[in-house]
């Protein structure tokens, strides 16, 4: 008996510790939020680094870049990346009131969100050269101004708008459900890809050509 339940036991576990991802949850980068657990009061007592409540994320375009080019599949460079950190509804009204409308928002929290080109991109007709910029937004009902910022390793809103390099208007879309977690992810287009940012009942889409 004992020899069965042990057997039965490292059975559970090799099962638990298996890379295969559960039913429902994306093989990559798309607009379904990703499930996360509920964190105990004891993981923010961290003596080393408290715990964020808007936790960095990264997405990349090729989508899941990394993992694909670690399978010999994809290119050593990717072609574009956003870095940003990810902060959640709770309950609060969002456009219009915690983000005023015709205001600059940082497009995420904590630290200035960062999209890095490795290659030259066309937006809106603007040929953008391969580089790092800061991303901020200008919200407003109807339209969102992203500005791309040459100010890099910045805080919140501390921009300087004499660094500022391009700025695109998009139209602001009904997301198709509510989002609780601000999500930014790069979906393929025809030649190109476009940066899908998604908050509450708010969903814009900014275009690259590559």
């Amino acid at each position: 008996m004992k020899t069965a339940a042990a057997l039965c036991g490292l059975i559970l576990l090799m099962a638990a510790c298996t890379n295969e991802r559960a039913p429902g949850v994306p093989a990559s980068d798309s607009l379904v939020q990703r499930d996360t657990a509920p964190l105990p009061k004891s993981v923010f007592a961290n003596r080393l680094s408290p715990v964020d409540l808007s936790p960095m994320d990264v997405s990349y375009y090729p989508i899941d870049h990394p993992q694909v080019r670690a399978s010999g599949q994809a290119p050593d460079v990717p072609l574009a990346r956003v870095l940003y950190s990810r902060p959640h509804k709770g309950g609060r009204a969002l456009f219009g009131a915690l983000l005023r409308y015709n205001e600059p928002w940082r497009l995420g929290a904590n630290e200035a969100t960062e999209l890095e080109l490795f290659s030259p991109a066309t937006i809106q007709g603007v040929r953008v050269p391969a580089g790092r910029y800061v991303l901020y937004c200008i919200p407003t009902p109807t339209e969102w101004t992203i500005v791309f910022n040459k100010g890099l390793y910045a805080w919140g809103l501390k921009f300087d708008p004499a660094k500022d390099v391009h700025r695109f208007p998009i139209p602001v879309q009904k997301a198709p459900e509510p989002f609780e977690f601000f999500t930014m992810v790069f979906e393929p287009v025809n030649d190109g890809a476009e940066l899908v940012m998604a908050w509450d009942d708010v969903l814009t889409r900014l275009p690259f050509k590559f």
